[in-house]
């Protein structure tokens, strides 16, 4: 009964610990962002799927505007950036553009509107389709915003929009941005009467594969892994199935753990500014921890050997540590991803229903223990009861 209680204290310890972990990352970004010594707050917000980029809005029915704030941090003072809605089409052609950069000459943070007519513009000054009644542009802390009021066009409030960020001479000229993938991702749609902003499918699809080889590998293989080498073994017929179901699982989650692994470093290089640093920390130790636990296979002790004992202990510490890392870092990277309430509650569900088939089946391992425990010692008695 020891083992049993034991076993449930660390399960729920898991689930407090880590959900709390994961709160603390949650909404920091975006929804309890302050505006400097301003006490403005804007009704909605989105973290954009790429370049660092950050679009806080509220908007006004009675008048159909829309007073909004974008902001992209770790912007250097030599860099321009935009954002733009696109009121006739989804890409670069027809954008009516926000523009934020610094001044070379004043060091002054400067900001216009600009509507692309062609893939050759110097975003240069010009007017919108629609009417932007204030604009202006700050930078402080390697943060650049543009805060305007916008009419929004043709009575809608649903729009493709664009962000990008760019290179400025010393003599304020404003360059092409980069072709990297963020850049070329910079797209999402937008609705401010509902207060959501939908990446396009293709952009975010690096953070689902991300997110998706993690949920399989670190959050259903590794916990079911471990459990079958906790609870199969105990059952004689399951000898010595119960070790290659182990082995299977833990080697094919460590796999493709580190295929998630790998994509979220890339992930990580396309948008250098952004620090999700709970997340990524909880990562590294993951895959190293993990990494530990595969390479000391190779130094395993045999069975009898006195040393075994001490390698168990390792083995089983380290294998807890790694299950606890990987639920917490895969709701804490749920959180990052915002995927829908229907994705966290599936994992939710599932998480939950490990942990009851885990108590269930301490209950019944704790259970046939005993069970033999007892038939031993009345073998034993009857031995030596024949013997006398």
């Amino acid at each position: 009964m020891g083992m049993m209680r034991n076993s449930l204290l660390l399960l729920l310890l898991t689930l407090a610990v880590l959900v709390s972990v994961s709160h603390a990352e949650t909404g920091k970004p975006c929804s309890d962002y302050t505006f400097g010594n301003s006490k403005e707050r804007y009704a909605a917000c989105s973290s954009l799927p790429v370049l660092d980029s950050f679009l806080h809005w509220t908007y006004h029915p009675s008048t159909h505007t829309v007073d909004l704030a974008f902001r992209r941090t770790g912007a250097a003072a030599s860099e321009w950036v935009a954002w733009a809605l696109n009121p006739t089409g989804t890409g670069m052609i027809g954008a009516q553009c926000l523009i934020a950069y610094v001044d070379p000459s004043s060091g002054a943070p400067r900001a216009h509107t600009s509507a692309i007519a062609s893939y050759r513009t110097a975003l240069q000054p010009g007017n919108l389709s629609f009417a932007v009644p204030s604009l202006r542009a700050e930078f402080g802390n390697k943060e650049m915003i543009i805060r305007a009021t916008i009419k929004l066009p043709q009575g809608r409030t649903s729009f493709p929009q664009a962000w990008q960020f760019g290179p400025v001479t010393s003599s304020g000229q404003l360059r092409q941005h980069g072709a990297a993938p963020g850049n070329l991702g910079a797209t999402a749609t937008i609705d401010f009467s509902t207060g959501t902003s939908t990446p396009t499918s293709r952009r975010s699809s690096s953070k689902n594969i991300h997110g998706a080889l993690n949920v399989v590998s670190w959050g259903i293989m590794m916990p079911v892994g471990a459990m079958a080498a906790r609870y199969l073994k105990v059952f004689n017929v399951a000898n010595p199935a119960w070790f290659y179901v182990h082995v299977t699982c833990q080697a094919s989650a460590y796999i493709v753990g580190v295929a998630g692994w790998v994509t979220g470093l890339i992930l990580g290089t396309r948008s250098p500014g952004v620090q999700h640093t709970p997340h990524r920390y909880m990562g590294i130790a993951l895959f190293v921890l993990a990494t530990l636990q595969a390479l000391s296979i190779r130094l395993r002790p045999k069975p009898d050997h006195k040393y075994r004992i001490y390698w168990n202990a390792y083995h089983h510490i380290t294998g807890y540590i790694v299950i606890l890392l990987s639920i917490g870092n895969i709701i804490v990277g749920l959180e990052i991803l915002d995927p829908g309430k229907k994705w966290k509650r599936a994992y939710y569900v599932m998480l939950i229903a490990l942990v009851a088939i885990a108590t269930l089946l301490e209950a019944l391992s704790s259970f046939v223990v005993a069970k033999r425990k007892r038939n031993q010692q009345q073998n034993s008695v009857d031995v030596d009861g024949c013997s006398a």
